[in-house]
Protein backbone atom coordinates (compact mmCIF):
# COMPACT_ATOMS: atom_id res chain seq x y z
CA UNK A 1 0.00 0.00 0.00
CA UNK A 2 0.98 3.60 -0.57
CA UNK A 3 1.90 5.63 2.18
CA UNK A 4 3.38 9.32 2.88
CA UNK A 5 5.99 9.66 4.94
CA UNK A 6 3.80 11.30 7.46
CA UNK A 7 1.36 8.21 7.57
CA UNK A 8 4.21 6.07 7.49
CA UNK A 9 5.45 7.28 10.92
CA UNK A 10 2.40 6.94 12.34
CA UNK A 11 1.65 3.24 11.44
CA UNK A 12 4.92 2.70 12.57
CA UNK A 13 4.27 3.40 15.93
CA UNK A 14 1.00 1.60 15.77
CA UNK A 15 3.31 -1.45 14.55
CA UNK A 16 5.22 -0.74 17.53
CA UNK A 17 2.01 -0.75 20.17
CA UNK A 18 2.48 3.06 20.74
CA UNK A 19 -0.71 4.35 21.80
CA UNK A 20 0.40 7.67 23.50
CA UNK A 21 2.84 10.28 22.19
CA UNK A 22 3.96 13.52 23.99
CA UNK A 23 4.40 16.25 22.25
CA UNK A 24 4.47 19.38 20.70
CA UNK A 25 3.69 20.49 16.66
CA UNK A 26 5.88 23.39 14.80
CA UNK A 27 5.97 24.12 10.76
CA UNK A 28 8.58 21.12 9.95
CA UNK A 29 6.63 18.56 12.03
CA UNK A 30 2.83 19.75 10.43
CA UNK A 31 2.48 16.68 7.89
CA UNK A 32 2.89 14.22 10.63
CA UNK A 33 0.74 15.91 13.02
CA UNK A 34 -2.27 16.13 10.50
CA UNK A 35 -1.37 12.35 9.74
CA UNK A 36 -2.00 11.34 13.95
CA UNK A 37 -5.31 13.94 13.83
CA UNK A 38 -6.27 11.21 11.65
CA UNK A 39 -5.65 8.67 14.28
CA UNK A 40 -6.52 10.39 17.20
CA UNK A 41 -8.95 7.18 18.39
CA UNK A 42 -6.07 4.72 17.99
CA UNK A 43 -2.88 6.98 19.54
CA UNK A 44 -3.50 9.54 22.47
CA UNK A 45 -1.25 13.05 22.06
CA UNK A 46 -0.30 14.55 25.36
CA UNK A 47 0.30 18.25 24.19
CA UNK A 48 2.52 19.53 26.99
CA UNK A 49 3.49 23.21 27.90
CA UNK A 50 7.32 22.37 26.74
CA UNK A 51 9.17 20.32 24.24
CA UNK A 52 11.71 19.58 27.90
CA UNK A 53 8.20 18.44 29.35
CA UNK A 54 7.41 16.19 26.32
CA UNK A 55 10.66 14.42 26.83
CA UNK A 56 10.80 14.24 30.87
CA UNK A 57 6.84 12.60 30.31
CA UNK A 58 7.64 9.64 27.41
CA UNK A 59 10.76 9.26 30.20
CA UNK A 60 7.95 8.89 32.88
CA UNK A 61 5.92 6.53 31.06
CA UNK A 62 8.69 4.33 29.94
CA UNK A 63 9.77 3.94 33.36
CA UNK A 64 6.53 3.26 34.76
CA UNK A 65 5.62 0.96 32.06
CA UNK A 66 8.99 -0.44 30.80
CA UNK A 67 7.73 0.69 27.64
CA UNK A 68 9.22 2.79 24.89
CA UNK A 69 8.55 6.19 25.54
CA UNK A 70 7.61 8.30 22.33
CA UNK A 71 8.26 12.29 22.22
CA UNK A 72 7.80 14.73 19.58
CA UNK A 73 9.33 18.20 18.50
CA UNK A 74 9.37 20.42 15.14
CA UNK A 75 12.55 21.90 13.95
CA UNK A 76 15.22 24.52 15.32
CA UNK A 77 14.35 24.77 19.13
CA UNK A 78 11.39 22.29 19.23
CA UNK A 79 14.10 19.64 18.79
CA UNK A 80 16.63 21.19 20.90
CA UNK A 81 14.14 21.43 23.80
CA UNK A 82 14.57 17.85 23.79
CA UNK A 83 17.91 18.01 24.51
CA UNK A 84 17.57 17.83 28.49
CA UNK A 85 15.10 15.20 28.56
CA UNK A 86 16.84 12.95 26.32
CA UNK A 87 20.21 13.34 28.00
CA UNK A 88 18.04 12.92 31.43
CA UNK A 89 16.87 9.11 29.72
CA UNK A 90 20.43 8.71 28.05
CA UNK A 91 22.04 8.58 31.68
CA UNK A 92 19.68 6.69 33.45
CA UNK A 93 19.19 4.02 30.73
CA UNK A 94 15.52 4.87 29.65
CA UNK A 95 14.54 3.44 26.20
CA UNK A 96 13.05 6.39 24.39
CA UNK A 97 12.31 7.27 20.52
CA UNK A 98 12.57 11.20 19.97
CA UNK A 99 10.95 12.29 16.94
CA UNK A 100 11.59 15.33 15.43
CA UNK A 101 11.65 16.86 11.39
CA UNK A 102 13.61 19.24 10.06
CA UNK A 103 13.95 21.65 7.22
CA UNK A 104 13.29 20.18 3.33
CA UNK A 105 16.45 18.32 1.90
CA UNK A 106 17.58 21.42 -0.44
CA UNK A 107 17.41 23.30 2.81
CA UNK A 108 19.78 21.45 5.57
CA UNK A 109 22.90 22.85 5.81
CA UNK A 110 22.08 26.65 5.01
CA UNK A 111 21.35 27.91 8.04
CA UNK A 112 17.68 28.17 7.43
CA UNK A 113 15.20 29.08 9.36
CA UNK A 114 14.61 26.76 12.44
CA UNK A 115 17.14 24.32 10.81
CA UNK A 116 19.18 22.83 13.49
CA UNK A 117 21.54 19.69 13.10
CA UNK A 118 19.44 17.80 15.82
CA UNK A 119 21.47 14.32 15.15
CA UNK A 120 24.88 16.02 15.82
CA UNK A 121 24.06 17.89 19.07
CA UNK A 122 22.37 14.84 20.07
CA UNK A 123 25.00 11.95 19.12
CA UNK A 124 26.89 12.08 22.77
CA UNK A 125 23.56 11.00 24.40
CA UNK A 126 21.47 8.99 22.26
CA UNK A 127 22.40 5.47 21.61
CA UNK A 128 21.69 6.06 17.89
CA UNK A 129 20.61 9.35 15.64
CA UNK A 130 19.66 8.97 12.29
CA UNK A 131 18.79 11.56 9.71
CA UNK A 132 15.57 10.68 7.30
CA UNK A 133 16.00 12.03 4.27
CA UNK A 134 14.77 9.54 1.62
CA UNK A 135 11.08 7.98 2.50
CA UNK A 136 12.15 4.51 1.11
CA UNK A 137 14.10 3.86 4.23
CA UNK A 138 11.79 5.87 6.99
CA UNK A 139 10.11 2.71 7.89
CA UNK A 140 13.06 0.33 8.36
CA UNK A 141 14.84 3.04 10.21
CA UNK A 142 11.90 3.79 13.00
CA UNK A 143 11.52 -0.05 13.59
CA UNK A 144 15.25 0.09 13.72
CA UNK A 145 14.92 3.11 16.03
CA UNK A 146 12.76 1.30 18.30
CA UNK A 147 14.65 -2.17 18.63
CA UNK A 148 18.21 0.08 19.67
CA UNK A 149 16.09 1.61 22.40
CA UNK A 150 14.57 -1.50 23.70
CA UNK A 151 17.99 -4.21 23.27
CA UNK A 152 20.74 -4.72 25.56
CA UNK A 153 21.25 -1.47 27.71
CA UNK A 154 18.09 0.93 26.95
CA UNK A 155 18.35 4.12 25.69
CA UNK A 156 16.94 6.74 23.30
CA UNK A 157 16.96 7.00 20.00
CA UNK A 158 16.78 10.12 17.75
CA UNK A 159 15.24 10.30 14.23
CA UNK A 160 15.46 13.25 12.55
CA UNK A 161 12.80 13.75 9.11
CA UNK A 162 13.49 16.29 6.62
CA UNK A 163 9.94 17.63 5.86
CA UNK A 164 9.98 16.53 2.39
CA UNK A 165 9.94 13.33 3.42
CA UNK A 166 7.37 13.37 5.27
CA UNK A 167 5.31 14.67 2.18
CA UNK A 168 6.70 12.43 -0.58
CA UNK A 169 5.05 8.93 -0.65
CA UNK A 170 6.01 5.24 -1.68
CA UNK A 171 5.38 1.35 -0.60
CA UNK A 172 4.33 0.45 3.01
CA UNK A 173 4.41 -3.06 4.42
CA UNK A 174 3.19 -3.86 7.50
CA UNK A 175 5.98 -5.68 9.74
CA UNK A 176 6.20 -7.31 13.34
CA UNK A 177 8.65 -6.12 15.35
CA UNK A 178 11.62 -7.68 15.92
CA UNK A 179 11.95 -9.65 19.21
CA UNK A 180 14.47 -8.74 21.76
CA UNK A 181 17.50 -10.76 22.75
CA UNK A 182 18.98 -9.43 25.58
CA UNK A 183 20.95 -12.74 27.33
CA UNK A 184 24.65 -11.77 26.54
CA UNK A 185 27.75 -13.43 25.62
CA UNK A 186 28.90 -14.80 28.90
CA UNK A 187 30.39 -18.28 29.42
CA UNK A 188 29.99 -21.64 31.76
CA UNK A 189 33.70 -20.05 32.76
CA UNK A 190 32.09 -17.14 33.56
CA UNK A 191 29.24 -18.44 36.00
CA UNK A 192 32.07 -21.01 37.44
CA UNK A 193 34.24 -18.02 38.24
CA UNK A 194 31.34 -16.40 40.17
CA UNK A 195 30.33 -19.89 41.89
CA UNK A 196 33.61 -19.97 43.28
CA UNK A 197 33.57 -16.50 44.81
CA UNK A 198 29.98 -16.78 46.37
CA UNK A 199 30.63 -20.01 47.75
CA UNK A 200 33.94 -18.29 49.63
CA UNK A 201 32.25 -15.61 50.40
CA UNK A 202 31.80 -15.28 54.77
CA UNK A 203 30.73 -11.14 54.20
CA UNK A 204 28.84 -10.96 51.29
CA UNK A 205 26.85 -7.82 49.99
CA UNK A 206 24.38 -7.05 47.03
CA UNK A 207 24.54 -3.99 45.82
CA UNK A 208 21.83 -2.70 42.96
CA UNK A 209 21.12 -0.99 40.11
CA UNK A 210 18.74 0.06 38.00
CA UNK A 211 19.55 -2.63 35.66
CA UNK A 212 17.72 -4.99 38.11
CA UNK A 213 14.97 -3.10 37.31
CA UNK A 214 15.28 -3.04 33.67
CA UNK A 215 15.65 -6.20 33.29
CA UNK A 216 12.75 -7.55 35.48
CA UNK A 217 14.56 -9.21 37.44
CA UNK A 218 13.44 -8.62 40.70
CA UNK A 219 12.32 -12.11 41.17
CA UNK A 220 15.22 -13.40 41.02
CA UNK A 221 16.93 -10.90 43.06
CA UNK A 222 15.19 -11.84 45.91
CA UNK A 223 15.82 -14.99 45.45
CA UNK A 224 19.86 -14.72 45.21
CA UNK A 225 19.39 -12.66 48.13
CA UNK A 226 17.94 -15.22 49.93
CA UNK A 227 19.85 -18.09 48.75
CA UNK A 228 23.21 -16.11 49.42
CA UNK A 229 21.96 -14.69 52.68
CA UNK A 230 23.37 -11.67 52.49
CA UNK A 231 22.32 -8.12 52.96
CA UNK A 232 20.90 -5.92 50.39
CA UNK A 233 21.46 -2.03 49.41
CA UNK A 234 20.76 0.12 46.73
CA UNK A 235 20.89 3.06 44.74
CA UNK A 236 18.62 5.81 43.45
CA UNK A 237 18.02 3.52 39.98
CA UNK A 238 17.52 0.38 42.24
CA UNK A 239 14.57 1.54 44.40
CA UNK A 240 11.82 -1.08 44.35
CA UNK A 241 13.92 -3.99 42.87
CA UNK A 242 14.17 -5.12 46.73
CA UNK A 243 11.85 -5.06 49.32
CA UNK A 244 12.03 -1.79 51.37
CA UNK A 245 10.51 -3.79 54.11
CA UNK A 246 12.76 -7.00 54.24
CA UNK A 247 14.83 -6.95 57.69
CA UNK A 248 18.19 -7.37 55.61
CA UNK A 249 17.52 -4.48 53.34
CA UNK A 250 19.76 -2.03 54.75
CA UNK A 251 18.69 1.31 52.57
CA UNK A 252 20.85 3.43 50.26
CA UNK A 253 24.44 3.33 49.78
CA UNK A 254 26.72 6.33 48.65
CA UNK A 255 26.76 9.87 49.26
CA UNK A 256 23.50 10.07 51.31
CA UNK A 257 23.19 6.24 51.70
CA UNK A 258 22.57 5.15 55.11
CA UNK A 259 25.42 4.68 57.67
CA UNK A 260 24.58 1.01 57.80
CA UNK A 261 24.96 0.24 54.07
CA UNK A 262 27.76 2.46 53.96
CA UNK A 263 29.66 0.96 56.53
CA UNK A 264 28.44 -2.21 55.89
CA UNK A 265 30.15 -2.45 51.90
CA UNK A 266 33.22 -1.49 53.02
CA UNK A 267 33.21 -4.30 55.75
CA UNK A 268 32.13 -6.82 53.40
CA UNK A 269 34.74 -9.65 52.11
CA UNK A 270 32.48 -9.97 48.57
CA UNK A 271 30.52 -7.18 47.35
CA UNK A 272 28.01 -8.84 44.46
CA UNK A 273 27.37 -5.40 42.11
CA UNK A 274 23.85 -6.26 40.19
CA UNK A 275 23.09 -4.04 37.01
CA UNK A 276 24.85 -1.15 38.61
CA UNK A 277 27.74 1.22 37.64
CA UNK A 278 29.40 2.28 40.35
CA UNK A 279 29.14 5.81 40.23
CA UNK A 280 30.86 8.44 41.79
CA UNK A 281 28.16 9.19 44.02
CA UNK A 282 27.98 5.98 44.90
CA UNK A 283 31.53 4.71 45.93
CA UNK A 284 32.91 8.13 47.11
CA UNK A 285 36.97 7.91 46.87
CA UNK A 286 37.26 4.60 44.58
CA UNK A 287 40.69 3.75 45.75
CA UNK A 288 38.75 3.55 49.40
CA UNK A 289 35.49 1.69 47.92
CA UNK A 290 34.84 -1.65 49.00
CA UNK A 291 38.70 -2.31 49.88
CA UNK A 292 38.54 -5.46 52.02
CA UNK A 293 36.23 -6.97 49.21
CA UNK A 294 36.09 -9.34 46.10
CA UNK A 295 34.00 -7.26 43.66
CA UNK A 296 31.47 -9.83 41.35
CA UNK A 297 30.18 -7.46 38.27
CA UNK A 298 27.13 -8.35 36.45
CA UNK A 299 26.19 -6.00 33.58
CA UNK A 300 24.89 -5.94 30.27
CA UNK A 301 26.84 -3.37 29.03
CA UNK A 302 30.68 -4.94 28.58
CA UNK A 303 31.66 -1.12 28.78
CA UNK A 304 30.66 -0.58 32.68
CA UNK A 305 32.99 -3.78 33.70
CA UNK A 306 36.05 -2.10 35.57
CA UNK A 307 35.63 1.29 33.98
CA UNK A 308 35.14 3.02 38.11
CA UNK A 309 36.14 0.21 40.01
CA UNK A 310 37.99 -3.02 39.11
CA UNK A 311 36.26 -6.47 39.19
CA UNK A 312 37.23 -9.51 40.29
CA UNK A 313 34.83 -11.42 38.64
CA UNK A 314 32.25 -10.06 36.01
CA UNK A 315 29.84 -11.58 33.62
CA UNK A 316 27.82 -9.67 30.89
CA UNK A 317 24.81 -10.02 30.21
CA UNK A 318 21.14 -10.12 30.79
CA UNK A 319 20.92 -10.19 34.69
CA UNK A 320 17.55 -12.07 35.05
CA UNK A 321 19.42 -15.21 32.88
CA UNK A 322 21.83 -15.31 34.55
CA UNK A 323 20.90 -14.87 38.07
CA UNK A 324 18.69 -17.51 37.16
CA UNK A 325 21.20 -20.15 36.43
CA UNK A 326 23.33 -19.28 39.36
CA UNK A 327 20.42 -19.26 41.47
CA UNK A 328 20.00 -23.15 40.31
CA UNK A 329 23.67 -24.11 40.65
CA UNK A 330 23.85 -22.31 44.28
CA UNK A 331 23.48 -24.21 47.52
CA UNK A 332 21.42 -22.66 50.52
CA UNK A 333 24.70 -19.98 52.55
CA UNK A 334 24.47 -19.23 55.69
CA UNK A 335 26.29 -16.29 57.18
CA UNK A 336 24.55 -15.62 60.64
CA UNK A 337 27.11 -14.24 62.44
CA UNK A 338 27.08 -11.36 59.57
CA UNK A 339 23.82 -10.79 59.09
CA UNK A 340 23.35 -10.78 62.61
CA UNK A 341 26.16 -7.52 62.45
CA UNK A 342 24.22 -5.55 60.42
CA UNK A 343 21.20 -5.78 62.09
CA UNK A 344 23.10 -4.83 64.94
CA UNK A 345 24.20 -1.64 62.51
CA UNK A 346 20.46 -0.95 61.11
CA UNK A 347 18.82 -0.93 64.98
CA UNK A 348 22.46 1.14 65.94
CA UNK A 349 22.01 3.75 63.29
CA UNK A 350 18.38 4.45 61.79
CA UNK A 351 17.41 7.29 59.90
CA UNK A 352 16.44 10.16 61.83
CA UNK A 353 15.49 13.65 61.76
CA UNK A 354 13.65 16.19 63.97
CA UNK A 355 10.26 15.64 64.36
CA UNK A 356 9.43 18.47 66.30
CA UNK A 357 8.32 20.83 63.24
CA UNK A 358 7.18 19.86 60.17
CA UNK A 359 10.06 18.61 57.69
CA UNK A 360 10.26 16.36 54.60
CA UNK A 361 10.88 13.16 55.84
CA UNK A 362 7.55 13.49 58.08
CA UNK A 363 5.59 14.83 54.73
CA UNK A 364 7.22 11.40 52.69
CA UNK A 365 6.47 9.30 56.04
CA UNK A 366 2.85 10.34 55.80
CA UNK A 367 2.53 9.44 52.41
CA UNK A 368 4.49 6.44 52.56
CA UNK A 369 1.69 5.58 55.00
CA UNK A 370 -1.53 6.49 53.33
CA UNK A 371 -0.82 5.01 50.20
CA UNK A 372 0.66 2.03 51.69
CA UNK A 373 3.98 2.42 49.57
CA UNK A 374 1.77 1.30 46.45
CA UNK A 375 2.08 5.11 44.66
CA UNK A 376 4.61 5.95 41.85
CA UNK A 377 7.07 8.77 43.35
CA UNK A 378 8.72 10.88 41.03
CA UNK A 379 11.10 13.49 42.12
CA UNK A 380 12.96 16.37 41.08
CA UNK A 381 16.59 16.30 42.12
CA UNK A 382 18.14 17.67 45.34
CA UNK A 383 17.24 17.13 49.20
CA UNK A 384 13.61 16.39 48.67
CA UNK A 385 14.84 13.27 46.14
CA UNK A 386 17.24 12.03 48.76
CA UNK A 387 14.73 12.33 51.73
CA UNK A 388 12.10 10.31 48.94
CA UNK A 389 14.86 8.05 48.44
CA UNK A 390 15.10 7.64 52.43
CA UNK A 391 11.45 7.30 53.92
CA UNK A 392 8.85 6.20 51.26
CA UNK A 393 9.57 2.42 51.74
CA UNK A 394 9.83 0.82 47.89
CA UNK A 395 8.59 -2.84 47.57
CA UNK A 396 7.68 -2.86 44.11
CA UNK A 397 9.99 -2.04 40.98
CA UNK A 398 9.24 1.11 38.56
CA UNK A 399 7.74 2.93 41.28
CA UNK A 400 10.61 5.50 42.03
CA UNK A 401 11.44 7.88 39.12
CA UNK A 402 14.19 10.33 39.42
CA UNK A 403 16.70 11.58 37.60
CA UNK A 404 19.74 9.80 38.75
CA UNK A 405 22.95 10.45 36.80
CA UNK A 406 21.70 13.53 35.19
CA UNK A 407 20.42 14.97 38.48
CA UNK A 408 17.84 17.56 36.15
CA UNK A 409 16.49 19.78 38.21
CA UNK A 410 12.71 20.06 36.69
CA UNK A 411 12.26 16.32 36.10
CA UNK A 412 9.60 15.25 38.13
CA UNK A 413 6.13 16.83 36.97
CA UNK A 414 6.63 15.87 33.45
CA UNK A 415 7.84 12.63 34.49
CA UNK A 416 4.67 11.99 36.99
CA UNK A 417 2.07 12.79 34.08
CA UNK A 418 4.11 10.50 31.76
CA UNK A 419 3.82 7.95 34.66
CA UNK A 420 -0.11 8.84 35.57
CA UNK A 421 -1.11 8.53 31.79
CA UNK A 422 1.00 5.09 31.32
CA UNK A 423 -0.45 3.69 34.65
CA UNK A 424 -3.89 5.59 35.40
CA UNK A 425 -4.63 3.39 38.40
CA UNK A 426 -1.44 4.24 40.28
CA UNK A 427 -1.42 7.39 42.88
CA UNK A 428 1.65 9.25 41.36
CA UNK A 429 3.07 12.02 43.21
CA UNK A 430 5.65 13.92 42.02
CA UNK A 431 7.81 15.76 45.11
CA UNK A 432 9.86 18.79 44.54
CA UNK A 433 11.62 21.77 46.28
CA UNK A 434 9.97 25.11 45.27
CA UNK A 435 13.46 25.33 43.24
CA UNK A 436 12.94 22.76 41.29
CA UNK A 437 9.22 22.98 40.66
CA UNK A 438 9.70 26.84 39.55
CA UNK A 439 11.63 25.18 36.58
CA UNK A 440 8.70 22.90 34.77
CA UNK A 441 5.84 24.02 36.71
CA UNK A 442 3.84 25.44 33.03
CA UNK A 443 3.60 21.44 33.09
CA UNK A 444 0.83 21.89 35.43
CA UNK A 445 -1.23 23.35 32.43
CA UNK A 446 -0.37 20.06 30.78
CA UNK A 447 -2.29 18.08 33.66
CA UNK A 448 -5.19 20.50 34.09
CA UNK A 449 -5.83 20.45 30.51
CA UNK A 450 -6.24 16.67 29.76
CA UNK A 451 -7.64 16.24 34.11
CA UNK A 452 -4.52 14.24 34.54
CA UNK A 453 -4.91 13.76 38.55
CA UNK A 454 -1.15 13.85 39.37
CA UNK A 455 -0.12 15.54 43.48
CA UNK A 456 2.40 17.83 43.04
CA UNK A 457 4.13 18.09 46.52
CA UNK A 458 6.18 20.96 46.84
CA UNK A 459 8.58 21.37 49.41
CA UNK A 460 8.47 25.12 50.03
CA UNK A 461 12.02 26.42 51.83
CA UNK A 462 12.56 29.19 49.55
CA UNK A 463 16.14 28.24 49.24
CA UNK A 464 17.95 25.94 47.09
CA UNK A 465 18.28 23.46 50.20
CA UNK A 466 21.07 20.89 48.61
CA UNK A 467 23.11 23.56 47.19
CA UNK A 468 22.48 25.48 50.65
CA UNK A 469 23.45 22.51 52.64
CA UNK A 470 26.87 22.53 51.09
CA UNK A 471 27.22 26.03 51.38
CA UNK A 472 26.05 25.52 55.49
CA UNK A 473 28.97 22.65 55.86
CA UNK A 474 31.96 23.81 53.21
CA UNK A 475 31.55 27.29 52.48
CA UNK A 476 31.21 29.45 55.39
CA UNK A 477 27.76 30.06 55.03
CA UNK A 478 27.98 32.09 52.57
CA UNK A 479 24.76 31.52 50.54
CA UNK A 480 25.72 32.92 47.11
CA UNK A 481 22.49 32.70 45.06
CA UNK A 482 20.47 30.11 46.99
CA UNK A 483 17.86 32.55 48.75
CA UNK A 484 14.16 32.53 46.89
CA UNK A 485 12.58 34.86 49.17
CA UNK A 486 10.19 36.44 46.88
CA UNK A 487 6.83 37.14 46.66
CA UNK A 488 5.53 34.18 44.62
CA UNK A 489 2.67 32.39 45.95
CA UNK A 490 2.33 28.89 44.40
CA UNK A 491 -1.34 28.09 45.20
CA UNK A 492 -2.21 31.48 43.51
CA UNK A 493 -0.44 29.99 40.71
CA UNK A 494 -1.06 26.20 40.43
CA UNK A 495 -4.98 27.49 41.04
CA UNK A 496 -4.51 30.23 37.90
CA UNK A 497 -3.05 27.21 35.61
CA UNK A 498 -6.36 25.21 36.22
CA UNK A 499 -4.92 23.15 39.32
CA UNK A 500 -6.48 22.26 43.43
CA UNK A 501 -4.13 23.72 45.74
CA UNK A 502 -3.44 23.36 49.53
CA UNK A 503 -0.94 25.11 51.87
CA UNK A 504 0.39 23.14 54.28
CA UNK A 505 2.06 24.91 57.42
CA UNK A 506 2.19 22.24 60.51
CA UNK A 507 2.10 18.47 61.18
CA UNK A 508 -1.17 18.22 61.06
CA UNK A 509 -2.31 18.88 58.34
CA UNK A 510 -0.24 16.88 56.44
CA UNK A 511 -2.48 13.79 56.22
CA UNK A 512 -5.78 15.70 55.60
CA UNK A 513 -3.86 17.59 53.06
CA UNK A 514 -2.94 13.94 51.29
CA UNK A 515 -6.22 12.42 51.44
CA UNK A 516 -8.22 15.27 49.98
CA UNK A 517 -5.31 15.57 47.26
CA UNK A 518 -6.11 11.68 46.13
CA UNK A 519 -9.85 11.84 46.72
CA UNK A 520 -10.42 14.96 44.66
CA UNK A 521 -8.95 13.11 41.41
CA UNK A 522 -8.07 15.71 39.58
CA UNK A 523 -4.38 17.71 39.53
CA UNK A 524 -3.61 18.90 43.18
CA UNK A 525 -0.48 21.03 44.43
CA UNK A 526 0.24 20.46 48.13
CA UNK A 527 2.59 23.52 48.91
CA UNK A 528 4.53 22.49 52.24
CA UNK A 529 6.66 25.46 53.94
CA UNK A 530 9.49 23.58 55.81
CA UNK A 531 12.31 25.01 57.49
CA UNK A 532 15.28 26.61 55.26
CA UNK A 533 18.42 25.25 56.89
CA UNK A 534 17.02 21.38 57.68
CA UNK A 535 20.04 18.89 56.13
CA UNK A 536 19.69 15.48 54.69
CA UNK A 537 22.02 13.30 56.84
CA UNK A 538 23.57 10.83 56.40
CA UNK A 539 26.29 12.57 54.10
CA UNK A 540 29.76 11.65 52.98
CA UNK A 541 31.60 14.43 51.97
CA UNK A 542 33.24 14.61 47.92
CA UNK A 543 36.20 12.59 47.64
CA UNK A 544 35.70 10.75 51.10
CA UNK A 545 35.52 7.22 51.70
CA UNK A 546 31.78 6.12 51.72
CA UNK A 547 33.10 5.07 55.56
CA UNK A 548 33.40 8.27 56.56
CA UNK A 549 29.72 8.78 56.23
CA UNK A 550 28.52 11.27 59.06
CA UNK A 551 24.97 12.47 60.38
CA UNK A 552 23.58 15.29 62.29
CA UNK A 553 25.07 13.40 65.61
CA UNK A 554 28.53 13.37 64.72
CA UNK A 555 28.47 17.34 63.11
CA UNK A 556 27.23 18.37 66.45
CA UNK A 557 29.60 16.26 68.59
CA UNK A 558 32.65 17.96 66.80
Amino acid sequence: MVRTGAEIVIECLKEQGVDVVFGYPGGSILNVYDALYKHSDEIFHVLTSHEQGAAHAADGYARATGKVGVCMATSGPGATNLVTGIATAYMDSVPMVAITCNVTLPLLGKDSFQEVDIAGVTMPITKHGYIVKDVNILADTLRKAFHIAKSGRPGPVLVDITKDVTAASCEYTPKKPESIERAGHYTQEDLDAALEVISKAKKPYIYLGGGAILSGASEEVRAFAKKLDSPVCDTLMGKGAYDGYDPLYTGMIGMHGTKTSNLGVSECDLLVALGARFSDRVIGNASLFAKNAKILHIDIDAAEINKNIHADVSIVGDLKDILTKLIARMEQMHHPEWTAHILELKEKYPLKYDDSQLSCPYIIEELDRITKGNAIITTDVGQHQMWAAQYYHYTKPRTFLSSGGLGTMGYGIGACIGAKTGCPDKICVNIGGDGCFRMNLIELATASRYQIPIIQIIINNHVLGMVRQWQTLFYGKRYSQTVLEDAVDYCKVAEGLGCAAIRVTAKEEVAPAIEKAIALQKPVVIDCRIPEDDKVFPMVPAGAAISEVFDGDDLASK
